[in-house]
């Protein structure tokens, strides 16, 4: 009989019995968070610019700190306030000292950022993690369960030392400052999660699979994917459960996993447990509960949420605000496309994130992220996110029974001056009648999304299709010194990052890539300014 693991079944059962029966999460709790936010930074450079205290007697906290404290976007934070931060100054935003950064995951093809990781911040992050695992005992698994062992899929815990401070991927920093609880049941091993080369950390991950027994996996479902693959190569294996028997549970995050989900129920062939996470270089933001098909905002863990209308009136062609009008939780709606800003126990402060949500429940504030401020077209007034994009992409490869593993799409003109969008489709297998896929594409484009429909019948004159194997992505990523578990292929290619990979392809040799190639019309594909 598994002693231990009877233990800790009871004691995740009782836990959890424990914090069902705590408060609600909602509304009330925003407002909480915000009064203790604001009291433990008032007395720092950025608090008392702003008058915190004089925030903190208000009669409306909330109204008075949207009113009194600006949006801030990640350059001017970091011109401001941060880059002293970083070089070691104390209670510029947050009390103390910061000690680590956490390197963003740069899909925008720019210089990675460097987010402030606070010690509350990772204490909360900890705190969030177990909240979501205590949620197991509503599974009923059998006590062994609890003894198998949790693979993080994450960066490397060698951080960069600068001064007497440390950044790296943030998955990094809170891998490498596991409870000693469950040390034990980490894998992989401390000199394994330590290897910087990405390439070389998969390898040893390889080497080292049979000796594990693992019942939890983690991590973004690219590189999960890449490793189960090579691990059922490696061994010749028909099921990744052939060594891993007991595994149960998936939590995943990153990117929507939609166009994963087929694959991976195929990889498993067996009954495996999604549980997607809201977890980002600037803190973690929502979960899926065991028992849920969605994420839940987390109201009460040390995190303020303010929500701008992500809409024309608010933000411009380039994705860049024009109006500051932000939301409490009191106002959102449903099925409404919401800039998300957030304030922290790291000292981000009315912090413009860059991502996009929905919320899909109000009475639970269940969300879903459906894109990026930057990342989204609209030459025209087509207004296409990358949640469009990523729905009708996969209903369209689930009818044709095309696996995509990466896709990109850009905005630009023709020969004729007319607006287009180009796109390009990730596969390892060649692709038939790309006519046909090209306007099953456009259709359910014009389905998910009436401006699209309405500026395709005017001004957007064409969609295009490029199938590309998948490596290219990868392969470009590298050159890009953006290659490893953080990190993302962006959407949505813009200015150089766009110039950039028309000019990789460009170069490939045509038996790498065009042999795999066609392009649904004739007309080149001009970028727009």
């Amino acid at each position: 009989m598994a002693l231990r693991g009877t233990v800790l079944k009871n004691a995740t059962k009782y836990a959890s019995k424990i914090a069902g029966a705590l408060p609600p999460e909602g509304i009330k709790q925003q407002e909480k968070q915000l009064k203790k936010l604001l009291n433990k930074a008032k007395s720092t450079e950025f608090g008392k610019k702003y008058g915190f205290s004089k925030i903190l007697r208000a009669d409306n906290i909330m109204e008075a700190y949207s009113k009194h404290v600006p949006i801030y976007d990640y350059d001017i934070m970091f011109n401001q306030f941060w880059h002293k931060t970083l070089s070691g100054v104390p209670n510029v935003s947050w009390p103390g000292k910061i000690e680590n950064f956490a390197l963003t995951s740069g899909t925008t093809g720019s210089a990675s950022k460097r987010i402030p990781v606070s010690k509350q911040m990772i204490h909360t992050i900890k705190k969030v993690s177990l909240k979501q695992m205590l949620g197991l005992s509503k599974l009923n698994l059998p006590s062994d369960f609890y003894e198998k062992q949790i693979l993080f899929l994450g960066g490397s815990t060698t951080l960069d030392q600068i001064n007497d401070q440390f950044e790296g991927d943030l998955s990094g920093i809170v891998t490498g400052k596991v409870p000693n609880w469950i040390a034990p049941f980490s894998k992989p091993e401390k000199e394994i999660r330590a290897l910087k080369d990405w390439g070389e950390k998969i390898n040893e991950i390889v080497k080292k699979a049979p000796e594990w027994d693992l019942g939890i996996i983690c991590g973004v479902p690219a590189w999960m994917q890449i490793l189960i693959e090579r691990i059922n190569d490696h061994y010749g294996l028909d099921s990744i459960h052939q060594i891993w028997p007991n595994l149960r549970i998936y939590v995943h995050g990153g990117v929507n996993f939609d166009p994963y989900m087929t694959k991976f129920n195929e990889l498993f062939r067996s009954q495996v447990v999604y549980l997607n996470t809201y977890l980002c270089s600037e803190g973690f933001f929502a979960f899926q509960p065991i028992d849920s098909d969605g994420m839940y905002l987390l109201t009460k863990s040390n995190v303020y949420f303010e929500f701008i209308p992500f809409d024309t009136a608010h933000f411009n062609h380039d994705g860049e605000i024009i109006k500051d009008e932000s939301l409490t939780l009191e106002q959102v709606k449903l099925n409404t496309d919401y800039a998300l800003v957030v304030s922290t126990c790291a000292g981000a402060w009315r912090y413009l994130i860059g991502d996009t949500i929905q919320f899909t429940n109000l009475e639970s504030h269940r969300i879903k992220i459906t894109g990026r401020t930057k990342h989204f077209l609209n030459l025209c007034g087509e207004h296409l996110s990358v949640d469009n994009m990523t729905d009708a992409l996969t209903k369209v490869a689930y009818r044709n029974k095309i696996e995509v593993r990466e896709f990109a799409v850009i905005g630009g003109q023709n020969q004729d001056g007319n607006f287009k969008h180009a796109w390009f489709l990730g596969t390892d297998h060649p692709v038939e009648e790309i006519e046909h896929i090209t306007a099953e594409l456009d259709y359910e484009l014009s389905m998910l999304n009436a401006d699209y429909l309405m500026e395709r019948n005017f001004a957007l004159a064409e969609l295009e299709l490029k199938i590309v194997p998948t490596k290219m992505f990868y392969d470009f990523m590298k050159i890009k010194n953006k290659y490893g578990a953080q990190h993302k292929f962006p959407r949505v290619l813009k200015a150089k990052m766009a110039e950039d990979w028309l000019s990789f392809l460009l170069h490939i040799e045509d038996d790498k890539l065009m042999s795999m190639s066609r392009y649904s019309n004739k007309s080149p594909l001009k970028l727009t300014k």
